[in-house]
């Protein structure tokens, strides 16, 4: 491992005892990451091990390191850096996503939202902690950091809560009877309601039923991207359509309400006189 020439370096900053799963769990979480970026549309995906280099008194400190010939000049030592310093920027890029209201990253898997919680969930349990993450070269016996992130306990908590969410989304999405079908407002309540209790608005789905029937939200990211455009966008939401996947409620066989699970996309809907 001393004649590696670039590695990810991943540093616990904890002062307080940490569970073993946690640790375990922390380190892991980013090697799996990596193995599934390197995997993607690689022609010779490279997987790596991890190290840990020490544990001191507040700190904790491991090294990821592909399973390459790392050769200092040679073009695998080249490529290797390239690749681990895209990697940093686009994990970060990933994990920053959930940092905002209704941050959602696209095309992720369970199992890559499970290592996205359990990556921050030391730092999260432990406040006053900082978890820190950097693609580091070793060029002419020095170190340099090429790309790095780093985040606090507060965050980690944020990352934590909107990964859960995702979760439970893409559950609801997974369960939808109706995909990809147009929904048009006929009424609005600018109030946000609970998930999963009548919120005060009123659609059509032309699709379904022509009648205009009440809406249940049953994601809060659906929630958020509908409400963002109620309330915030200055054009006519009556005029606008919502490609949505929805459940709908039925009562003796007849539709009463549909849930919400996922906006795909808002699209501006014809005037009259055009569609005529």
């Amino acid at each position: 491992m001393d004649q590696a020439e670039s590695y990810i370096e991943l540093k616990l900053d904890i002062d307080d005892p940490i569970e073993v799963g946690e640790f375990v769990a922390a380190f892991t979480a980013i090697a799996a990451e990596y193995n599934r970026f390197n995997r993607m549309g690689a022609e010779n995906s490279v997987e790596a091990t991890l190290f840990v280099k020490e544990v001191t008194q507040g700190c904790i400190v491991a090294q990821l390191v592909p399973l390459l010939p790392l050769l200092s000049g040679s073009i695998e030592g080249m490529s290797a850096i390239i690749t681990i310093e895209d990697f940093v920027k686009r994990y970060h890029a990933k994990l920053s996503t959930y940092l905002k209201p209704g941050g959602r990253a696209p095309d992720v898997s369970r199992n890559e939202l499970k290592d996205f919680s359990e990556q921050v969930a030391a730092i999260a349990s432990h406040p006053g902690s900082n978890l820190s993450v950097a693609a580091i070269e070793i060029k002419d016996g020095q170190k340099r950091v090429k790309a790095g992130f780093k985040f606090d306990t507060t965050q980690a908590r944020d990352i934590q809560d909107r990964v859960a969410e995702h979760r439970r989304e893409l559950d609801h999405v997974e369960s939808s009877d109706h995909k990809r079908v147009l929904m048009v407002f006929t009424q609005t309540n600018t109030k946000w309601s609970p998930l999963g209790k009548r919120s005060g608005d009123l659609v059509t789905v032309e699709k379904i039923s022509g009648r205009a029937l009440p809406l249940v939200y049953a994601s809060q990211m659906a929630e958020d991207r509908i409400k963002h455009e109620i309330t915030v966008e200055p054009d006519n939401v009556y005029k606008k359509g919502f490609v949505v996947d929805l459940n709908v409620d039925q009562r003796a066989g007849k539709p009463i309400a549909y849930s919400v699970m996922h906006v795909h996309q808002v699209i501006d809907l014809p005037d009259d006189e055009e569609a005529a």
